[in-house]
């Protein structure tokens, strides 16, 4: 493999990049623009059990160097996912893809899983526990160490691929959780979700967005996401993978150097569509005027 692969829960992947999910799509919509095969790979939309429309619109509310969504997991359900959605992306992706995970029970995480992890197409499942804009599931089992270990036993009993649990920022110790994610069996870390976020219109006097409140990202959070991926990569013992914020080859070099082994983009997809094909050219170039040879030379680079 060449000098920006990296080995990701085992499998070893051309580069580090990985658009995040509900950035992204099911990838071919962007297979549209460029060759999305330059990749390391993606993770698609967020998944649940059974069809969600999603929160009421306004869904976004611009924010200085940011912005905040609140979409609420608008996806088709897991079974018109694999019949429909995996089928159109195999004709433009020739790559393991991450398959992310939402659910409002232990059992909807279990069920989600299993149903994904029987196809071919799937190489990780990254199970979200960290959504801060859907009412009564995904971030309440991110927020407790005991809650989200239930989650990865559930979901590591019926799966055989690697389980990547994301976790949210909006807690008072995310080592804590990561910890307990990893004595439960999970085979990764992603960090960091959103952080939670407001913007209030002030001629009409009413929040920006009809959830009132949502999940603030962009490069504003970039110097918490990298606070995070540190103190998470050097207490488990388990790969992270490193976002929130990272918009230039720059940031994924700190992100690494933070702890994280490959590291996803997520907002700056929705800014500039051709971002992560901008990070991937302007790669090499930039290990070049840091001195580095391979990134997997740097993960964790600073102790």
């Amino acid at each position: 493999m060449g000098r920006l692969s990296v080995n990701l829960c085992g499998i070893e992947i051309d580069n580090p990049i990985i658009p995040a999910s509900g950035t992204f799509g099911f990838g071919y919509e962007f297979a549209e623009l460029y060759d999305i095969n330059i990749l390391g790979t993606f993770s698609f939309k967020g998944t649940t059990k059974d069809p969600r429309f999603g929160n009421p619109t306004p869904r976004i509310a611009e924010c200085t160097a940011g912005m905040i969504n609140a979409v609420g997991l608008q996806n088709p359900g897991v079974d018109k996912v694999i019949a429909e959605e995996l089928p159109k992306l195999k004709k433009c992706f020739h790559k393991p893809v991450m398959a992310n995970v939402s659910g409002f029970a232990i059992e909807d995480y279990a069920y989600t899983c299993e149903k994904l992890d029987k196809e071919e197409q799937v190489g990780w499942l990254e199970v979200n526990v960290s959504c801060p804009n859907v009412h009564g599931g995904g971030m309440s089992f991110g927020t407790s160490p005991e809650a989200a270990a239930e989650v990865v036993k559930a979901v590591k009993a019926v799966t055989t691929k690697p389980v990547i649990v994301k976790l949210s920022p909006n807690v008072t110790d995310i080592v804590a959780i990561a910890k307990a994610c990893e004595v439960a069996g999970a085979d990764g870390i992603s960090l960091i979700n959103t952080l939670l976020g407001m913007r209030i219109d002030l001629k009409t006097k009413k929040p920006v967005i009809a959830n009132k409140m949502g999940g603030f990202s962009g490069p504003a959070i970039f110097p918490v996401a990298v606070r995070m991926v540190y103190q998470v990569a050097h207490a488990v013992n388990i790969p992270v993978v490193g976002m929130g914020g990272v918009s230039t080859a720059e940031d994924v070099i700190e992100m690494m150097l933070a702890g994280a082994t490959a590291v996803e983009i997520g907002a700056a997809n929705l800014v500039d569509p051709y971002a992560c094909e901008k990070i991937i050219r302007d790669l090499p170039a930039a290990m070049d005027r840091y001195g580095i040879t391979n990134l997997k030379d740097i993960i964790g680079g600073i102790q």
